[in-house]
């Protein structure tokens, strides 16, 4: 028997098979019958997995990193007063031009200048009822406007009592005329109106008080430049050494630094226009120079906050570099009675 002949070891050879032909596959023992009685055969249990093998099933997605979170300011970087998005240049221009308006016309003739006020109020009211429409109010604007020409022709031909008779009237204009608008937001439309008269054209009746004296395009002139100061003694000092918030939450730019920048200027022009101007006393220019910082600051403070209070940056876009009519003339408002009332108690008319 060759070697090709011979099977595997312990196991006998193919029988009846050709030589070369595959060996047929292997079967498996048969099983026994389990004896009568026994319980049946169970299937062997499971292995379970191990600890750390992974959960049967699609795998699950990785939550995406984190962001690094935003790096912090420093507290000079947020309160470095600057004004971000202005054009200094164009506001520069805009107001030498409105200056040099108010100059022209108030030394030729003094009318001229109180229509040129007229306008600016006009405008004023215009872009705050605009502004007032984000929050669903209508503001009685033919009434307020028209009640408030009267009020100034009235304040500089006839003085103040017909001033406070003309406020009185309109008021009472600004009622009736807004209940053709039905009941619904009556009380909230009417105190917008009332507000906006008093806001514009009662503060601007004052620099008319002012301007019918017989020095009145003086006074006038000391009430313009010396609440100007305010603003540009703030700027300055401010942008380089403001470091304290003075009203973060209302104007974060406004700082204390800026604010004694502020009352040094007043202080310094009150005391020139009052000598120079008004022939008064250097104590008298220092009082309307600190009465002026702190009406001027009020003013700005103020119109900031109904800003806020209607979510949006500027009343209007007719001044380049300044924003609106209202954000111009905020200040001049405010400082205008507190002016005329310290100018008549100096110096008698």
């Amino acid at each position: 028997m060759g070697p090709d002949e011979l099977s595997e070891p312990g196991h006998a050879p193919e029988q009846g098979g050709p030589p070369g032909a595959e060996p047929p596959p292997r079967q498996p023992p048969p099983t026994e019958p389990a004896p009568l009685g026994a319980p049946p055969l169970e299937p062997p249990p499971l292995e379970a997995p191990p600890p750390d093998a992974p959960a049967a099933g699609p795998p699950r997605a990785e939550p995406p990193p984190a962001e690094p979170p935003a790096p912090e300011l420093p507290p000079t970087e947020i309160l470095k007063p600057s004004r971000a998005g202005r054009n200094l240049r164009a506001a520069i221009v805009v107001g030498l031009l409105l200056g040099g308006l108010a100059l022209v016309t108030l030394f030729t003739v003094k009318v001229i200048f109180l229509i040129y006020v007229a306008a600016v109020i006009a405008l004023g009211l215009w872009e705050l009822t605009r502004a007032v429409e984000v929050r669903g109010v209508r503001l009685p604007l033919v009434p307020v406007g028209a009640g408030g020409a009267v009020m100034l022709g009235l304040a500089y031909y006839s003085g103040e009592r017909p001033l406070v008779a003309a406020l009185a009237v309109t008021a009472i204009a600004v009622l009736a005329w807004r209940m053709a608008g039905g009941s619904a937001g009556y009380l909230r439309d009417v105190t917008a109106g009332i507000f906006s008269l008093v806001y514009l054209p009662l503060m601007a009746s004052f620099a008319a008080l002012m301007l019918a004296a017989p020095d009145g395009s003086r006074r006038v002139l000391a009430w313009i430049v010396v609440t100007i100061c305010s603003d540009i003694g703030g700027y300055l000092v401010g942008s380089l050494l403001g470091r304290h918030p003075m009203a973060a939450v209302i104007s974060p730019h406004k700082t204390w630094e800026g604010f004694a920048g502020s009352a040094l200027a007043c202080v310094v022009a009150g005391v020139l226009l009052l000598l120079l101007l008004l022939h008064g006393t250097w104590w008298q220019g220092a009082v309307l120079g600190l009465a002026a910082v702190g009406a001027a600051t009020l003013g700005d403070l103020s119109e900031s906050m109904i800003k806020r209070d209607l979510q949006i940056k500027d009343m209007g876009t007719l001044l380049p570099g300044h924003g609106g009519v209202l954000d111009r003339i905020d200040s001049l408002l405010i400082t205008a009675p507190v002016v005329w009332l310290l100018l008549v108690v100096f110096f008698s008319r």
